[in-house]
């Protein structure tokens, strides 16, 4: 299963954190986690290549985890919390329709 969670301090979000495997078909054909690692990555770039935040982003290909976290100071706060917000309710949608193979939660 792939968990999502989102990090949040003074109602604001954080950072995330993805991790797993959807194991909703075989490695390469997983169309449930194509589209994970597509919203992740979108997000990811958003921020950094286009708003240039500069989240520090570590990846775990062990344990197929990905965490990013935003640093103290950035600009455009209200672009950063959308990008996070557009991701979380994207994820929330794939989840409605797919609650077998993710879950979503704010912690």
């Amino acid at each position: 299963m792939i968990r999502a969670e989102f990090f949040s301090q003074d109602g604001k979000r954080t950072g995330f954190s993805v991790s797993g495997h959807s194991g909703s078909a075989e490695a390469g054909a997983d169309v449930i986690c194509a589209a994970v690692t597509a919203i992740v990555r979108f997000a990811e770039a958003t921020l950094n290549d286009i708003l240039g935040v500069g989240a520090k982003t570590r990846v775990n290909e062990a344990t197929a985890t990905v965490t990013l976290t935003l640093p103290a100071n950035y600009e455009d706060a209200d672009a950063v919390q959308a990008i996070l917000d557009g991701m979380m309710l994207t994820l929330v949608s794939l989840r409605d329709e797919n609650p077998d193979y993710i879950e979503v939660m704010e912690v």
